[in-house]
């Protein structure tokens, strides 16, 4: 039964990740013509990146005691979730984190009416490309989808097998 919960936990842990890449997006969208922020300077688009978390201290101190070794699969890849796994323990954590695309630049738009335009009209915007962000937002949309049925999937075979 142990698997049941482990597939069920892995799922809503890739949910959390997929609705925060879908904010993230919708973040993106909304100041996609932002010239000024409170840091200074225009908008730089976002990401979420992410990795297995540090908060496994609990299940670190279960297994110091193990005579196995610590297993690191990606076995789970498409939801983003690292696995740590012990003969028949395993626990799934994953976070994301949101930072500043390192890649992310600006646009120099020609407006000279704008008020933040420079001596030759140019202005500064961010490099948020709509359709990127949409293909982004479908994607996690996608995926939060699978996740989803992945959980109903757990639970109507745990219903099965309560029937037998």
């Amino acid at each position: 039964m142990s698997g049941l919960f482990s597939s069920i936990e892995i799922s809503a842990t890739g949910l959390t990740l997929q609705r925060k890449k879908m904010d993230v997006v919708a973040q993106n969208i909304a100041n996609a013509e932002t010239t000024q922020t409170e840091k200074g300077g225009p908008y730089r688009r976002k990401r979420v990146m992410v990795s297995a978390a540090e908060e496994q201290i609990p299940f670190r101190n279960i297994m110091a005691g193990a005579k196995t070794n610590l297993v690191r699969t990606n076995a789970n890849h498409l939801n983003g979730v690292s696995r740590l796994s012990r003969d028949d323990m395993e626990v799934s954590k994953a976070e994301g984190k949101e930072v500043e695309d390192p890649a992310s630049s600006f646009r120099m738009v020609y407006d000279p009416g704008h008020p933040e335009a420079d001596e030759k009209g140019y202005v500064k915007m961010p490099d948020v490309e709509i359709v990127n962000e949409m293909v982004d937002m479908i994607s996690a949309s996608r995926a939060y989808e699978a996740n989803t049925t992945a959980i109903l999937s757990a639970k109507e075979m745990a219903k099965n097998a309560l029937d037998i």
